[in-house]
């Protein structure tokens, strides 16, 4: 399955499966409409095994996502050699909201806070999960530096950053990072020359907000409301051309990401484990290539 397909990069010397999971959606309330809740303890266990049954290798969290760290510490960490395993520090989990402190002591704390909760003794790629000031936590450099510490110390084996535009290519270009977390879809390309860089330097790219925030999901139909005037008719245009098949319209979505060769992987998030498996399974829907064509270029 093109979803299993696994993609490497020289920096991050792990072969990680092209669909990654995304693990907010398990630990914190996050979404759209009513069901925001998240999972209780077993559909929260049963959708992180259920990743790992279907051979997805990579599980993305953060101490932001609230009890995110400790369910997968707590039912997954038995099958700790089934997956390569990425967390962020900078944005700490205070529920029910978090706050941030990109300080040198409070990231030691955090990453070691993290290692806990993961029941893990070392956390392939740690990233640095950017907020407010981002520009100034870079020129400070103490996240960096508790970083590169925690990692000399076996704690941590890569370091990333989850960030956009301009200070993601500041990160890119530093040689400090091994993976970059970037936003990127069929209808937000703003990161593509990030991606296409870090590629060059043989950095991972790992893609969030792959399916817009919910904009290529079926969600978009009764939720026109979140878009603005040219957005939504592009929408609209999208939506035609597939004559309303949102499983079409979802696969489009998606394919779009698959063929960017410089993306190493998609995190995917669910509390669902049937939205897990249909993932992959859009990736595999035959879209017709001038079809394909067609909906790539409403959105350039």
């Amino acid at each position: 399955m093109k979803g299993l397909e696994l993609r490497t990069s020289d920096r991050l010397e792990r072969d990680v499966t092209f669909v990654g999971f995304g693990g907010l959606e398990i630990g914190r309330n996050w979404g759209i409409g009513k069901d925001t809740a998240r999972p209780d303890e077993s559909e929260a266990g049963e959708v992180l095994n259920t990743v790992l049954d279907l051979g997805i290798n990579l599980i993305d969290t953060a101490s932001a996502y609230h009890r995110s760290e400790e369910r997968i510490g707590k039912f997954i960490s038995s099958r700790r050699n089934e997956y390569v395993l990425t967390s962020k520090c900078g944005e700490h989990n205070k529920e029910p909201g978090t706050y941030y402190d990109f300080s040198y002591n409070a990231v030691r704390r955090s990453i070691d806070n993290s290692l806990k909760l993961l029941n893990t003794d070392c956390i392939d790629v740690m990233q640095i999960h950017f907020g407010p000031g981002s520009k100034a936590v870079l020129d400070n450099g103490e996240t960096l530096a508790a970083m590169q510490d925690a990692r000399r110390e076996g704690k941590i084996k890569k370091l990333g950053a989850s960030i956009d535009g301009a200070l993601a290519t500041r990160c890119i270009l530093s040689g400090d990072f091994d993976v970059i977390q970037l936003n990127y879809n069929l209808a937000d390309r703003s990161n593509q020359k990030n991606i296409q860089l870090a590629a060059e330097r043989g950095i991972a790219v790992l893609v969030r907000f792959g399916l817009g925030k919910g904009l290529f999901t079926p969600r978009v139909l009764d939720k026109k409301i979140w878009l603005n005037i040219p957005l939504a008719m592009k929408i609209k245009k999208l939506l035609k051309l597939v004559d309303g098949d949102m499983k079409a319209y979802m696969a489009i979505a998606l394919q779009f990401l698959y063929r960017e060769k410089g993306v190493t992987s998609v995190l995917l998030g669910s509390k669902k484990t049937e939205h897990i498996k249909s993932n992959l399974e859009l990736l595999e829907v035959p879209i017709d290539e001038k079809v394909l064509q067609q909906a790539f270029a409403i959105f350039e």
